[in-house]
């Protein structure tokens, strides 16, 4: 990547990350526990079946950060977009670090606020703005994640995305009764898998039909 296409992705990614948080994010409950109360999916991966027809969607796989009675939140863990210099990235934040080293790969989250950032990532380095989700796995959309992963200081794990999937009441429990998704307990190993290529079909391999 080029310095100057470098420095645009960092500050798209940075104006993603301070305005989108507050609007979209926000309301995300954490410790949902599973499939939860009422069969919501929260912390679930809802895995595109091959008969999905949406182009959007085929061959996804979908972090649930939240469903419930108001809707469904997710995003694609299966679809990167581009690599780039972290020190581009925090440049783009105004951050200067010696510390900085290595690329970071952007994801593409979903279709809706395709300028709205996020990282999905493991539990075990939080801030005060992370959401905590469920089985370890955390969301943020602070810029210092970024400075923290910079430095080698952030979660052992995580993915960073624009845009997420979004449904409203019921439209995402009719599709799942259509066929068009089934659901997989989550699992870091999947969800984090450098081969980005492989996880649908290893969510497929995991599939359980019911007789």
């Amino acid at each position: 990547m080029g310095d100057e296409k470098g420095r645009v992705l960092a500050r798209w990614v940075c104006f993603s990350l301070l305005l989108c948080w507050a609007a979209v994010a926000a309301p995300c409950p954490g410790g949902a526990g599973g499939a939860g109360p009422g069969g919501h999916l929260t912390g679930q991966l809802l895995v595109a079946t091959p008969e999905m027809t949406d182009p959007r969607f085929v061959e996804t796989v979908i972090y649930l950060v939240r469903h419930d009675a108001g809707g469904a939140f997710g995003l694609i863990i299966n679809r990167p977009l581009t690599r780039g210099p972290i020190k581009d990235l925090l440049k783009g934040f105004g951050i200067e670090s010696k510390e900085a080293a290595g690329e970071i790969v952007l994801h593409y989250g979903g279709p809706v606020s395709p300028s709205g950032g996020f990282v999905l990532h493991t539990d075990d380095y939080l801030l005060d703005t992370s959401a905590k989700i469920d089985d370890g796995i955390a969301m943020t959309s602070d810029p210092k994640m970024i400075e923290a992963i910079a430095a080698g200081k952030g979660p052992r794990r995580y993915l960073l995305m624009l845009g997420y999937a979004g449904w409203a009441p019921g439209q995402l429990e009719s599709e799942i009764r259509g066929q068009s998704w089934f659901t997989i307990p989550a699992d870091q190993s999947l969800i984090f898998d450098a081969d980005a290529e492989k996880k649908w079909r290893k969510a497929n391999d995991r599939r359980q039909f019911r007789l």
